[in-house]
Parts: structure tokens; sequence; C-alpha cells
């Protein structure tokens, strides 16, 4: 036990370790049921069938305590949002009572993402004390702002991305606020859909307090608390000890973005301490910034995934730590600059930094994946309700090969985790379209002695009258990138295939008309390649040409292999 938790002269006290086990296990069983009760009640098919939700308990102190499943970077930034309501409690006087749950959404107050993912935080007490919390978060789809969906490729403040929530009690003592609800409401689009998600949101919080509450009484708080606080230590030692092996010393990378904007990051490796320095950077001028507790995300992603990758995960993790960002910078913004399209930011960061240990650790990571989340947002009016519809799906892509095999195919991006494509029937009966096509990506790229794997194609065929469709791919200009002499992969992009049989590329635009039977055609990039291409077995590029990844020709050009010789 850490004697960091202990008063001067204390003796540590003796803790049943199958008794602490167990409460650690009970802490990951309920986040698992609160994401069971979002999932099961919410209204929108990106929470219910695409999962972009993640559930977690945090600790009295705003650590995490308990990684639940969902998005791995929505489970992450649970404990910031939970540490900003703690704090802003605390500097402003306002009471934490029984029954009180709290709604954040805005980035610059513990929201940490964008105002689209809405997080709630609900105290747990145990008589008058809190013990823990319960806390959750998922995307909506329409939260106000200058465009459906609430997210513009033109934004250049967080005013016009929607309805910020800085920590606000959105139910206090158990009952819900009103007046807070009807102004939430009045400025989506969707409201139907709004409430229905807040209140499963609501629901799944209520279910884990109270059986953090059970859990806490049966053991007692004191033998409740020291099971988190070893939870916690337990997370620090494996990072410290994985950190003995990883190679020490200093190592810098700076790539151009599809943007023009070019991004840098220091990442230095000592005994005890994992430093990541991203003050050399501009501000982007547009929607695509990264608040400082998202970009601490993506260090703590990267650490996690290079010293210890196992389903445990907890603040402790993440002790040795050191984040340095600069004010007024991409990845540490300063208000109002906007921040709808966070997601490609934060995914270009983790990017980054990822390249920057490959070359170091090729023997652990891959080549270069196509990491972007390829968000796509379609809406209209429904052509057989009348309803108004917008919604946005995350798309899969390639992964890069690694030492030990070729990459995924059709695997979601780096920070997604346990998530899952809308399924094609889901789609047409609550959206103004039919999903005509959906098969591996086509496109050339990502050989290797152990190639990329495929990203999809996917065509959506609009049934309305008229339409709309925003997005904003990364990824585009600059693919995916080849590791130890593979090849580089494919980009990411939209082609829009017209009736008239004209078609138009996009990689970013907003509010694009779009009509009936017009076809949005989504292309998500290839993983690049690892290792040189000429030493690829011959059984496995004679598969390649049976399964369609390769033709005969770009076998012969890149590997120089014939199938007549």
């Amino acid at each position: 036990m850490s004697s960091g938790h202990l008063a001067v002269g204390q003796q540590p006290l003796e803790f049943d370790p199958f008794t602490i086990e167990i409460i650690q296990n009970s802490l990951q069983a309920i986040c698992d049921e609160m994401f069971v009760a979002m999932r099961k009640t919410a209204m929108s098919s990106i929470i219910y069938e695409v999962l972009d939700m993640g559930t977690a308990v945090v600790d009295p102190r705003g650590n995490l305590a308990s990684a639940g499943a969902g998005i791995p970077l929505f489970v992450a930034g649970l404990d910031k949002a939970a540490a900003f309501v703690i704090q802003k409690c605390s500097e402003q006087g306002i009471a934490i009572e029984p029954g009180d749950v709290f709604a954040t959404n805005d980035p610059y107050n513990g929201g940490v993402t964008h105002l689209n993912d809405v997080a709630f935080v609900m105290p747990v007490f145990v008589g008058d004390e809190i013990v823990a919390w319960a806390a959750d978060i998922a995307h909506w789809n329409d939260v106000g702002g200058m465009v459906p969906g609430s997210m513009s490729t033109t934004a250049t403040e967080i005013f016009q991305e929607g309805l910020r929530l800085p920590g606000v009690k959105i139910v206090a003592r158990g009952e819900p606020n009103e007046p807070l609800i009807e102004v939430m409401k009045i400025n989506s689009r969707m409201p139907e859909f709004l409430e229905g998600d807040m209140w499963a949101g609501i629901a799944a919080v209520r279910v884990g307090a109270r059986r953090l509450e059970e859990v806490a009484t049966k053991y007692g708080v004191e033998t409740f608390s020291e099971a988190i606080n070893r939870h916690l230590d337990y997370g620090e030692r494996m990072t410290r000890k994985a950190l003995v092996e990883l190679p020490k010393g200093r190592f810098t990378h700076s790539e151009e973005q599809d943007s023009g904007l070019v991004y840098s990051c220091t990442i230095e490796i000592r005994e005890n301490e994992f430093i990541v320095d991203v003050r050399d950077n501009p501000l982007d001028p547009g929607p695509h910034n990264l608040s400082r507790d998202a970009s601490l995300l993506a260090a703590q992603l990267l650490l996690k995934s290079v010293t210890d990758p196992g389903p445990i995960c907890n603040g402790g993790n993440f002790r040795p730590l050191t984040f340095l960002t600069k004010k007024g910078s991409v990845f540490d913004p300063a208000e109002p600059a906007a921040q709808g399209f966070y997601y490609e930011a934060v995914l270009r960061l983790y990017d980054l930094l990822w390249r920057c240990l490959a070359n170091e650790l090729p023997d652990v990571m891959p080549a270069g994946h196509h990491a972007s989340m390829c968000a796509t947002v379609l809406g209209g009016t429904h052509p057989d309700t009348g309803r108004p519809y917008a919604f946005v799906e995350p798309e899969q892509g390639g992964w890069g090969g690694s030492i030990d095999s070729d990459g995924t195919n059709a695997m979601f991006s780096g920070f997604h985790g346990v998530t899952f494509n809308c399924p094609a029937e889901i789609n047409e009966a609550r959206n103004g379209l039919l999903v005509d096509r959906l098969e591996l990506n086509p496109d050339l790229g990502g050989e290797g002695f152990h190639r990329g794997g495929k990203g999809i194609r996917m065509d959506y065929r609009i049934r309305a009258e008229e339409g709309f469709m925003t997005c904003f791919f990364t990824r585009s200009k600059f693919p995916p990138w080849g590791l130890v002499g593979g090849n580089d992969g494919s980009p990411n992009y939209v082609e829009v295939r017209r009736v008239d049989g004209t078609a138009e590329r996009y990689s970013s635009v907003t509010q694009l008309k779009l009509y009936k039977d017009d076809v949005v055609r989504i292309v998500t990039g290839n993983g690049g390649g690892y290792g040189d291409p000429r030493k690829r077995p011959r059984d496995r590029i004679m598969d390649d040409i049976k399964n369609g990844y390769l033709t005969k020709d770009r076998a012969l050009a890149v590997y120089g292999f014939s199938t007549t010789a």
C-alpha cells in the first residue's frame, strides 16, 4: 500500500487482497452496466449502434479509477470532466448533493472534446461522504450552432458550434432542471433525439451511482477507497516497469498536414518519466483545434500503447507522463477558438507521436493507419416521415503492416476502441438514404513485406429531394506512411457522384447540396506497408492477387512478381 495515503505516524492497515480484487473488478462491471444502460435507452443510432460513447468510474479527487467500454478517448476524458466539476464547485461554493447530475460539453470547461459530446458526472455518496463519481459521455447529433449537425468546416469561433454546458446541474437532488432542459431542446434541430439521448446518459450514471453505493456500503468506505488507491498504484507500477525497457533519449518529428500547417512534437523518454512536448505548434484558424485536455489524451493513449497495452487502465498509468503545451496553439487553444473537428486534430497528434517513436520501436509499432475518423454528416428531410434528420457516422479504414503480420482491413481509427459501423438496415430506416455498397477499397498502395490493411468504399444514395453533406477528412493529401521500407498507403476522400454522371472529389466541405439519387462515395485509406516489398513471400502475393487486393500489373511493378514466371 502506498504510504502517500497515510497521515504522519499512522500505521498502514491490513486489507484482505481478495476483497480488494473483488472491489476492483466490481468497478469494471459497474462501468459495463452503465454502458449497457445507455446503449439500450439511447435515441440515436450513433449511440446504440455505433457506440460513440464511453463510461468510467472516477475517484473523489478526480482520478480515473476504472475505465469502461467505449471509445478510449472518451473514457480517458471523463476524469477530466469530473475534476472540472469538483474544482468549479469548490471555487464557486456550489453544493454537491445526493442525486445531483452535472453536464458538460464545453472543451474550455471540462468537456474535453467538442460540443456534440455531452458528459454527465454524478457524485456517489455513502452517508455525507463522496466516495466516487459515475460518469458517461456520448455524441449528440445536433446541439445547435450555425449548421445542422453542429459541425462546420468554416467555423472560426466556438460560439458558432452550438450550445455550451459548462459543468452545470442538469439534475439537482434528483429533480430535473426543467428550464435548462428546455433551453437545450430549443437550441437543437432534433429536440426529441436530444432529450432521448440526454435521459439515456442520466439513467446510466444513476445506475452506476447506485451500484457504487452498494459496493462501498457492503465493504465499508475505508476498504472501498483503499481498493481504488491500490488500483491506481498498480497502474503506475506497470507503466514505470515498462518505461525501463524503452529506448532512452529525446526524439523529434515534424510533419506537414493537409492544410499546409506543420505540426511538431518532441518525446523524451527517461528511466522514470515520459515527456511529451507539443509547444512548437501554430493555432488552426478554423475548427480543427484541440483543447489541452484532449491533446493530453493523445499522449496518454500513446504512453499506454508502448508501455502496458493490456486491459487495465486508470489514472495511475499516466502518473509518469509530463505533457507540455503552449497556450494559443492548436493543441492548447485560447477561447474562443473553434473545436468542432477536434477529432481529426487529436488523430493528427496521436499519429504524429506514434510516428515519432515508430523508427525507435519498429518491433512494437506498426506502419501508419488511415488515421482519420472520416466522419461524414448527412442530413435533410426524411422522404417518408417529413422529419428533419442529420447523422454522422465514423468510417473504418486500413491499418498498417507490422513486424508480425499484414495490417487489419476495415478497422476504426486509433482512438476508437469498441466502435461499430451502423448497419445498412438502420441507416436506411432512420435516415433518408440507401446504402448501395460496402466493400474493401481497391485503390493501390501499402505494399510491403507485410502489406497494409484495406480501407473501405461505401456508397450512400440520397432518397430525399434535397439534402446536404458536411465532412472533414485528413490523410487526404499525405497518405498513411510506410515503415522499414514499406510503401505508403492510399488517401481518404469523398466522391459525390451526381445523377447527371459528373463526379466531385472532396476531403473538406460544409453543407454541400445533395439531390435525389446523388451518391456519396466514401473511400478510406489503405494502411502503410511494413518492410521491403521485394521480400514478400510468393504465396502471399498470389493470395493477394486471388483475393483482389492486388492487380497483376501492380505485383510486377512493386513486388517484381510475374504470374507467368
